[in-house]
């Protein structure tokens, strides 16, 4: 005999597929795989694909957006995610710029979100809006900590930064100048470019007739080759130093042989195989690494460890929250909220994590370190003293 489903029936198969539904937590992704960052995002997006498809019995939908490396779109595709997608939390995006621009949105969604970006600006000074904005790499001193101590090892007295004029420029010069004069470098110049110059020429000149001990270019991704290249073909014979959104095998690629010999700050991520036994973020990072490379056959990135950070952190969140309240709601997204901004000694691949209510990054000093670029290949140059 066929059954015949009753409206009570009915209405309880759709409650409780429903209540199925709204289990599952939903992580907006919103990264920049296309335009100038998109050395950046592919790699990031690269390691969300290895992430968990369920955390705590719950569910992982994963909703990708591309920023297209521009802080409007970042911006709408927050208020996207939040509002159609009904995000539980969100990563990204890649870069300063559009990270800075959707603080006010994520605020107003009450939706936690976790930047892949650097400057210091994006989670201090903290005000209501920072609130619900986390972020993995280190603060802007912090990263700057192995640059100034490599260059007191090598005997750099004087420096010229030449700069993209953005938010990551201007946080990665800030972060050097607090940290140069109180150590004794005098900085001679600081020139700034625009990221879609195709020449820097006249900046690298006044640089070249200023004869510093070394560079420091501050731009992110594939960006930081131009000023590169220019400096090593018009002659210039002392150190270059590249800030860590260089360190991507794009920047290897592109810059080929003139971009040996450079030293990049990074976090530990791309060296992490290399690192003594005991550092505090080796084992994470070696097990990251090697899932990355047997997937995509190439390194993965500090800012794929970045992101894989905040994946992880969400993943360690996820069990106190649902004790609080159910995925879909804002209680969840509040206690997720709460759980990430308690965050204590967690060991990711590319950082130890501390966070507390004035801390949205908490990333201490073994996550930076530097590196050395040696015949295409990364090398640790140099890293923080451990117990």
């Amino acid at each position: 005999m066929r059954k015949v489903l009753t409206v009570a029936g009915f209405c309880l198969v759709v409650a409780l597929a429903s209540i199925v539904a709204q289990a599952q937590i939903t992580i907006g992704v919103n990264i920049s795989t296309t335009g100038p960052a998109a050395s950046l995002g592919i790699p990031e997006k690269n390691a969300l694909l290895l992430g968990p498809s369920v955390i705590a019995g719950q569910k992982i939908n994963y909703v990708f957006l591309d920023d297209t490396s521009d802080p409007t779109t970042a911006v709408q595709n927050v208020i996207r995610l939040t509002q159609q997608n009904n995000a539980d939390v969100l990563l990204g995006p890649s870069t300063s710029p559009s990270s800075l621009a959707v603080i006010d949105a994520v605020a107003k969604s009450r939706t936690p979100m976790i930047s892949i970006a650097s400057a210091s600006a994006i989670v201090s000074p903290m005000d209501t809006n920072r609130r619900w904005v986390f972020k993995t790499p280190p603060q802007d001193e912090v990263e700057a900590g192995p640059l100034i101590r490599h260059m007191l090892t090598v005997g750099v007295k004087t420096v010229s930064v030449i700069a993209v004029d953005d938010a990551y420029g201007e946080a990665h010069t800030s972060g050097y100048s607090a940290l140069a004069g109180p150590a004794g470098i005098k900085t001679i110049s600081i020139e700034k470019f625009n990221r879609d110059d195709t020449s820097v020429l006249a900046q690298v000149l006044r640089v070249i007739r200023s004869n510093p001990d070394a560079v420091f270019i501050a731009a992110a991704g594939t960006v930081s080759v131009t000023p590169h290249r220019t400096l090593v073909e018009r002659g210039y014979k002392g150190k270059i130093y590249q800030s860590a959104a260089s360190a991507n095998d794009d920047f290897l690629r592109l810059g080929g042989k003139i971009v040996n010999g450079a030293y990049v700050v990074s976090m530990p991520i791309l060296v992490a195989s290399q690192l003594p036994d005991g550092y505090p973020t080796k084992k994470a990072g070696v097990e990251f690494a090697r899932a990355y490379a047997t997937r995509y056959g190439l390194q993965a990135p500090s800012f794929a460890g970045n992101v894989w950070d905040a994946l992880m952190l969400v993943q360690a969140a996820v069990p106190g929250a649902l004790k609080k309240a159910k995925p879909g709601t804002p209680e969840f997204r509040e206690a997720l909220r709460t759980e990430i901004e308690n965050t204590k000694g967690f060991r990711g691949a590319g950082a130890v994590y501390t966070m507390s209510p004035t801390d949205h990054c908490g990333v201490d000093k073994y996550g930076s370190l530097m590196m050395r670029i040696v015949n295409g290949t990364w090398k640790l140059e140099q890293y923080p003293e451990f117990k």
